[in-house]
């Protein structure tokens, strides 16, 4: 699917590292900035400003450092994956005390001219952190209760830390994600369903701990036509929007839901939804497609390294980009209560981008040094 023969296994030039970076996922990638670009114009009624042209700098800024992360060894990325970790977790204590306030949540950090969501790198930091955990451990070595206390500890400690934000939805994708890191790792498949049976038993108290908005939104996902022009608002006016774009869609800046303003958070958690109204059936499963393509490819990649460090990163990250899209369109669809995660390279927002396409460098790092092989204390 791309270039460059079995070059993993010797060492590269930084000139041949540029030439056999994987240019493919590049346009790929692009191809999805440039309809999260379109959409942010529309959303502006036509305008590049606000949205569109800031996303343009930060999709620029990203795509550099993403050809960056990738032409460095993947073995300096493992000797340094707990210190990202630790370095995130720290990002979130720091949340708790000086963290800016937002739409009722403490999440951002002032980092001089921009707002920065540690959350939203955490995802990457534990990837990180668990496929160096787990790479270190011998296969019989992780199906055993004693050695997953650890990784129990580095999935929990920042789920509790982004709940009390609170910040629902991250917490659950931060979860989910851990789930994901243990199954690829090789843990058993009972230990999850003892797990579940726990998660199960404790929804009651839960519940109890659930913030009002919180259940009303899990209320209202169970039955949006119970408040039609309060909680169930957004979700009905989400399915007005696609359901009137028919095949082809009313045509590029022609949205009447999104346009009249009915339809809200269009430049960020909805903005799925102003696409297929305005390019359809058509318009939306292209998308879809070329999601599909990006994560396809990334697991040809993971499935291709030699190193288990390797294969387990490439294949967190990308569940942790499936997640974004999955769970986005499941939530303008009605199939999952509203949680704002954005959909990935079109939502406007900064830090899930960088964050993306930090995550994409990861993977194109694992690719460029596919062929070494790297022992359990992470020499090659």
């Amino acid at each position: 699917m791309s270039r460059g023969g079995n070059f993993g296994s010797i060492e590269l030039t930084l000139r041949e590292k540029l030439i056999r970076l994987n240019w493919e996922m590049f346009v790929i990638i692009l191809l999805i900035a440039c309809i999260g670009f379109a959409m942010l114009y529309s959303a502006a009624n036509g305008s590049l400003s606000p949205w569109a042209s800031k996303q343009m700098f930060l999709f620029s800024l990203g795509m550099v450092l993403m050809a960056f992360v990738a032409i460095i060894d993947i073995r300096f990325w493992l000797k340094l994956s707990y210190l990202v970790y630790g370095f995130n977790l720290s990002l979130l204590l720091i949340v708790e005390v000086l963290g800016s306030v937002g739409m009722g949540a403490q999440r951002w950090l002032d980092v001089s001219l921009f707002q920065f969501q540690p959350s939203e790198t955490m995802k990457i930091a534990l990837v990180m952190a668990l496929a160096r955990y787990f790479h270190g451990l011998e296969t019989y070595d992780v199906g055993r209760i004693r050695f997953l206390v650890i990784p129990l500890f580095l999935i929990a400690i920042p789920i509790i830390l982004v709940l009390r934000q609170p910040d629902l939805g991250t917490a659950g994708v931060l979860g989910l994600l851990g789930a994901v890191m243990l199954w690829l790792a090789g843990v058993r498949l009972w230990h999850f369903f003892g797990f579940a049976l726990c998660v199960v038993a404790s929804i009651p108290i839960g519940w109890q701990l659930l913030h009002s908005y919180q259940k009303q939104r899990v209320m209202t996902f169970l039955d949006p036509e119970s408040d039609p022009l309060g909680s169930g608002y957004h979700i009905i006016q989400s399915k007005i929007a696609m359901g009137s774009g028919g095949i082809f869609g009313k045509g590029f800046l022609s949205g009447t839901q999104s346009h009249l303003n009915f339809l809200p958070e269009k430049q960020t958690d909805f903005i799925f939804t102003m696409l297929a109204e305005e390019f359809g059936f058509i318009g939306g499963t292209s998308l879809i497609g070329l999601y599909a393509i990006l994560i396809f490819y990334s697991i040809f990649i993971a499935y291709s390294c030699r190193s288990k460090f390797g294969r387990l990163l490439a294949m967190g990250l990308v569940a942790n980009f499936f997640l974004y899209v999955f769970i986005n369109i499941a939530m303008v669809t009605g199939l999952v209560p509203v949680v704002g995660v954005p959909l990935p390279l079109i939502s406007n927002g900064g830090t899930a981008l960088i964050t993306v396409l930090i995550g994409f460098g990861l993977v194109m790092s694992c690719w460029l040094h596919k062929g070494i092989f790297i022992n359990r204390r992470g020499a090659a």
